[in-house]
């Protein structure tokens, strides 16, 4: 039970941290730039599954909040989360949350990450639409010129590279008795 537990926070720390470096790879654009940071959520959703996804999502957000520099371009602190860009931030959590729920209720193959990806991908390009309409002051249709379509074709490259290395990583950890097979993996593979 210890081991359990103990194995459940480093994965979540580990998959935090993964997410701040990976938030360090950035493409600044005039509202919201891209980042690594979606890319880290579905690997992180698609490796570990949901409640530890949503979990490791939790702790990067509030390592964040506290003004640790671990946001897009080394920000960090509570103004980058109620700022323009903090709702993709929290969307991040809810993604992960239903990316790993999705996979889980039905099977943990690469097409099946692809879908659980791309609906991953629309909750935090949602969240982060609505936050930034209200924060910017901007009409709907503003927000979703500046929040959502500039990262539609690229949020489908990276919810394909999280589904496709994020399968080969889980089945790599499995094998290496590092990650427990879920018992809807068992099920599949019986």
């Amino acid at each position: 039970m210890q081991s359990t537990k103990l194995r459940a926070i480093i994965l979540s720390s580990i998959f935090a941290a993964i997410t701040a470096i990976l938030a360090q790879i950035e493409i600044p654009l005039p509202l919201v730039p891209i980042s690594g940071q979606t890319l880290a959520v579905g690997l992180t959703a698609t490796i570990i599954g949901s409640r530890l996804g949503a979990v490791a999502m939790v702790c990067y957000m509030m390592l964040g909040a506290i003004g640790l520099p671990v946001f897009a371009g080394f920000g960090g602190g509570p103004q980058v989360i109620v700022g323009p860009t903090g709702g993709y931030i929290i969307g991040f959590i809810f993604a992960a949350f239903v990316t790993g729920k999705i996979l889980e209720k039905t099977t943990f193959n690469i097409a099946m990450a692809m879908v659980a990806n791309t609906v991953g991908m629309i909750i935090t390009l949602a969240f982060g639409m609505v936050q930034l309409k209200f924060v910017a002051d901007l009409s709907w249709s503003a927000a979703l010129v500046g929040g959502v379509y500039p990262f539609l074709v690229v949020g489908l490259i990276k919810a394909f590279l999280a589904s496709w290395i994020g399968i080969i990583v889980r089945r790599r950890l499995q094998q290496a008795n590092l990650l427990k097979i879920s018992t809807n993996e068992q099920e599949q593979a019986a």
